[in-house]
C-alpha cells in the first residue's frame, strides 16, 4: 500500500483495513484513498456482474433543517424539492448567481423539516460557505460529515448481499428512495442510490461503525464474487454512464443547460440562484454541449485533450477511459452544439497526433446492455 507523507492527509474511518484489502492509496483532494485493490479491470467487471463494495466516506454530509429549510432548498437548488415525500432522494445542484455550478448534490428528505445534501468531497468548505452565506433566519445547517461514514455497495447481487444484513425488506425499497434501518448492532440509513449505473445502495452510518459493517458484507458477500473497489472503478463505470463528475465535467464555469442537466432544472418551479442567467442563455440554446465521444483511432482520450473538427480546435475533453464493458476508448467532451449530434466525425489530439473519433448517443451502457 502506498501512501503519501503529508500529516494533513485525510483518511476515513476505513483506512486501517486497506493494506489486508491489497489497496494502492492515493491523494484525492487531500484524501488518503483506494484508486484500487485487485485491479481497475476486475473490480468495474464484478461491479457488473456480481457487485462491488466501495468506501466513499470522504463525500460531505450536510443537515438543513428548521420551518423554513423546503423554501430554502428550494431557493438553493435547481430542482424542484417540493415534489419530495419523506424517505426520498433527489439529484439535483446548486448554481451561482452567473449559473454556474456551485456543486451536484443528493437531497434525501427525512421530513417536511428536515433534509440531508450530500455533497463532493472537494467541495465541502466551498458548499457549507455557499449555503451558509444566503442561510434565513430560523433555518439551521449542520456539518454532519466528521459523523458519517458511508459505504456503497454496488451490483446485481447487492440486494441480495445487503438484504441478509439489515432488518428491513430491501425488495420494497424503491429506486431513490432511502429508509432507517439497523445493521448489527448500529441504526443506519439504506438509500437505493449510486454512482455507477447498476442497482445498488448507499448506506449512512456511524464511523466507529464502518469497519465491522465493511467486514460483514465482505464475507456475505465473497461467495458471490463481491469485491472491494476503488476510485478508479468508481470513475470508470461512472463515465459509462455519463454521470458528470465534478471538477471535470462541471464547475463554476459551466451552467446545467450546456452540461445536459436540463432534465434537473425547473425553471417554471420560482426563484433559484442562477435562474435569470439560465434562462436569459437558454433563449437561443446553450452554446455548447456536453457530449459523448468514442474514439476510433489509437490512444486514450483524457481530460484536456483538445477536440478537433474540419481543421480547427473546437472544443476539449473533460473525462476519458478505456470502457471495460465496450472495450473501447470514451470520453466526455464540450463541443458547439451544431457539432453535438451523435454521429458527427470529430477527431481527438493525443500525444500530438489528431486520432479518429465521432460523437455518440449517451450513455455508453444502461441496464445491463451496451449502447449499439
Amino acid at each position: 500500500m502506498s501512501l503519501s507523507n503529508s500529516s494533513r492527509q485525510q483518511r476515513t474511518p476505513l483506512f486501517p483495513l486497506y493494506a489486508r484489502c491489497g489497496a494502492r492509496v492515493v491523494d484525492f483532494h487531500g484524501w488518503d484513498l483506494p484508486v484500487q485493490f485487485a485491479g481497475v479491470m476486475r473490480e468495474h467487471r464484478a461491479v457488473r456482474t456480481d457487485a462491488g463494495l466501495f468506501d466513499v466516506s470522504h463525500m460531505g454530509e450536510i443537515e438543513i433543517s428548521g420551518p423554513g429549510a423546503l423554501e430554502f432548498i428550494q431557493r438553493l437548488c435547481v430542482n424542484d424539492a417540493s415534489r419530495l415525500a419523506d424517505g426520498q432522494v433527489q439529484y439535483s445542484a446548486m448554481c451561482f448567481d452567473d449559473g454556474g455550478i456551485v456543486d451536484d448534490v443528493t437531497v434525501y428528505r427525512f421530513a417536511a423539516d428536515r433534509f440531508l445534501f450530500c455533497v463532493n468531497a472537494s467541495n465541502r468548505g466551498k458548499d457549507l460557505d455557499w449555503i451558509r452565506k444566503h442561510r434565513p433566519e430560523g433555518v439551521e445547517v449542520r456539518d454532519l460529515s466528521d459523523e458519517t461514514a458511508l459505504l456503497a455497495l454496488q451490483g446485481p447481487k447487492a440486494e441480495f448481499i445487503l438484504n441478509r444484513l439489515v432488518d428491513l425488506s430491501l425488495p420494497g425499497l424503491k429506486y431513490y428512495h432511502f429508509s432507517r434501518c439497523r445493521a448489527g448492532g448500529n441504526e443506519v440509513v439504506v438509500s437505493r442510490t449510486g454512482y455507477t449505473g447498476e442497482d445498488g445502495f448507499e448506506i449512512f452510518l456511524p464511523p466507529e461503525a464502518a469497519k465491522e459493517l465493511w467486514q460483514k458484507i465482505m464475507a456475505a458477500g465473497e461467495p458471490a464474487g463481491l469485491m472491494p473497489a476503488g476510485l478508479g472503478a468508481r470513475d470508470t463505470l461512472r463515465l459509462e454512464m455519463k454521470y458528470a463528475l465534478y471538477g471535470n465535467d462541471i464547475d463554476e464555469t459551466t451552467d446545467p443547460l450546456e452540461a445536459g442537466l436540463g432534465w434537473i432544472t425547473k425553471l417554471d418551479k420560482g426563484e433559484f440562484f442562477g435562474r435569470g442567467a439560465i434562462i436569459e442563455r437558454s433563449g437561443e440554446g446553450p452554446a455548447r454541449k456536453l457530449v459523448g465521444i468514442e474514439v476510433k483511432g489509437r490512444g486514450i482520450a483524457r481530460a484536456g485533450h483538445a477536440i478537433w473538427a474540419d481543421g480547427s480546435e473546437v472544443g476539449i475533453v473533460t473525462s476519458g477511459t478505456f470502457s471495460p464493458t465496450l472495450r473501447k476508448a470514451i470520453a466526455l467532451g464540450y463541443v458547439p452544439t451544431p457539432l453535438s449530434r451523435p454521429g458527427t466525425a470529430v477527431s481527438v489530439e493525443i500525444r500530438a497526433a489528431k486520432v479518429e473519433a465521432e460523437v455518440v448517443r449517451t450513455p455508453f451502457y444502461r441496464n445491463g446492455s451496451i449502447r449499439k
